[in-house]
């Protein structure tokens, strides 16, 4: 009896030795995992970016102090950034993103954890005779779940990054939108004031054109194709103001505004374009380094990685449990001894679980090279297209608008002269307007196309790019590029089977 006890400490102390070595040496891969408090495992859980903390409302104080800031955002005119941070800071789908990374870090602390032991207990009575009972009871651990510890630590971590960086996208997605919301609601209140001015001239046109239909002055064409004017002109009014009302809306639904606070107000045109943009050469490097989407792919092939070499390391021992067992007999007798417990891989020795993942890393790879792909052809296309719209609305602005101005005043001094008529006074004046309804359109395409590269780039044009962005770090060759990056993960996972 003595010689079990000291086989079982012995075997008790062996397991534990090596639990505390898995918790205590560094990997292969500079993953070191100790065991540390609990508080002390969620500060160390990784950060969301700067700023972006402040937007995760999690008490109640922080969405009364959110509050607080939105209602102090509203009391003025709203500029472009007072939209933004109203949409930050009380959107609703912002904030469920925000608790993925809550679910991460809580899966986290998961990961981290020894499994709790299994425990068995079994009574069996003797018959016929109903007297005589049998116990026997086993207290098991589950060691393989132990050491595979760390790597699960390392992947729940990815996972803990790909939230934040889903975070991240949305953020700039959400930016996105506002801006071009913004803009739309600025334009339209722009081109409505421009149709109203419009309309004007053509009911003073109509009103002239009557009084000298009676007088017998005008034809009935002419006075048709007044009338036809001035009812296009409350058609066009009446869109106008539909659309202002509907952009307004996604605006306002942005923002996450409801009841009193749907009141507020833009006030003033849209900005002139810049005569200079950021250097437009460097865009694609810096949406590789910077798109949170790339780096969420490139860390979803990671933990691809990272998974199958979990699989393909502990595959023919996937279960070993070691426990102590006991067992009194029906005459009283008590026995006791250690159990060890463990699957042999006969028929099943993994090799599907392995061909997944290799299917699973094979996919991942094609995701992240296809998304760089498109990554790059997007920004190309949003730069020429931003290009392109700024020519147009600077050409209005610098050349077309300006000589159609010109024009009309030179009509009116020749109609105070009497040397032309009315009618084509106001001919050349509805010209003019619509030229300003065209540069207001240009204008809006520029802001919103630049609003668009911003969020392909991944912010602000005028950041520099890293040396080396996720999408760089491979070569024009799939196979080899993977490959050399799934070695850099985990030079053992690449290792034949």
């Amino acid at each position: 009896m003595k010689g079990i006890g000291i086989v079982w400490a012995a075997v008790t102390l062996a397991s534990f030795i090596l639990t505390a070595s898995v918790w205590a040496q560094p990997s292969q891969r500079k993953s070191v995992v100790r065991p540390v408090p609990v508080a002390a495992k969620e500060e160390k859980v990784a950060a969301i970016e700067p700023g972006q903390d402040d937007l995760w409302h999690k008490t109640k104080e922080e969405r009364e102090s959110a509050r607080s800031k939105v209602l102090s955002l509203l009391k003025g005119p709203l500029t472009v950034n007072g939209a933004i941070q109203i949409a930050l800071l009380n959107n609703r789908k912002l904030q469920t993103t925000f608790e993925e990374v809550g679910v991460a870090r809580a899966e986290l602390l998961e990961a981290v954890m020894i499994p709790n032991p299994r425990v068995n207990f079994d009574a069996l009575i003797q018959s016929p005779s109903d007297e005589a009972v049998k116990y026997s009871w086993n207290v098991a651990q589950d060691f393989v779940q132990i050491l595979m510890i760390p790597l699960k630590k390392k992947i729940a971590e990815e996972r803990i990054r790909i939230a934040e960086l889903r975070v991240s996208l949305e953020i700039l997605e959400l930016i996105e939108q506002v801006k071009k919301a913004y803009y739309q609601v600025q334009a339209d209140q722009q081109l409505l004031a421009r149709l109203a001015l419009i309309q004007e001239t053509n009911a003073a046109a109509l009103d002239l054109a009557q009084k000298q239909y009676k007088a017998g002055n005008v034809t009935d064409l002419r006075l048709m194709t007044m009338q036809s004017a001035y009812s296009q002109g409350r058609l066009d009014l009446a869109v106008a103001e539909n659309e202002l009302r509907e952009h307004r809306e996604d605006l306002t639904r942005l923002m996450g505004l409801w009841g009193r606070e749907i009141n507020w107000t833009i006030k003033g045109d849209l900005p002139v374009p810049p005569d200079s943009d950021p250097v437009m050469n460097h865009l694609e490097s810096l949406a590789v380094s910077n798109r949170p989407d790339l780096q969420v792919a490139h860390r979803n092939l990671s933990a691809v990685v990272e998974a199958l070499g979990l699989t393909k390391t502990y595959r023919w021992i996937p279960v070993l449990e070691i426990g102590f067992s006991g067992e009194r007999e029906t005459d009283n007798a008590l026995l006791l001894g250690p159990s060890i417990s463990f699957e042999l891989p006969i028929f099943n020795q993994g090799r599907p679980r392995i061909a997944k993942g290799e299917a699973e890393l094979r996919k991942a790879e094609n995701q992240f090279e296809a998304l760089a792909v498109e990554i790059r052809s997007e920004v190309r296309t949003l730069r020429d297209k931003l290009i392109g719209s700024k020519k147009i609305a600077r050409f209005y602005h610098d050349d077309l608008l300006p000589a159609r101005l010109k024009i009309v005043n030179q009509a009116l001094l020749e109609y105070n002269a009497m040397q032309l008529g009315a009618f084509e006074l106001f001919t050349l004046k509805a010209s003019e307007l619509e030229a300003e309804r065209g540069y207001i359109q240009a204008s809006q395409n520029y802001w919103m196309t630049r609003a668009s590269l911003e969020r392909a780039v991944g912010g602000s044009l005028y950041r520099v790019p890293h040396k080396q962005g996720p999408a760089e770090k491979s070569t024009p060759s799939r196979a080899v590029s993977t490959d050399r990056m799934s070695q850099k993960i985990t030079p053992k996972h690449r290792s034949k089977q």
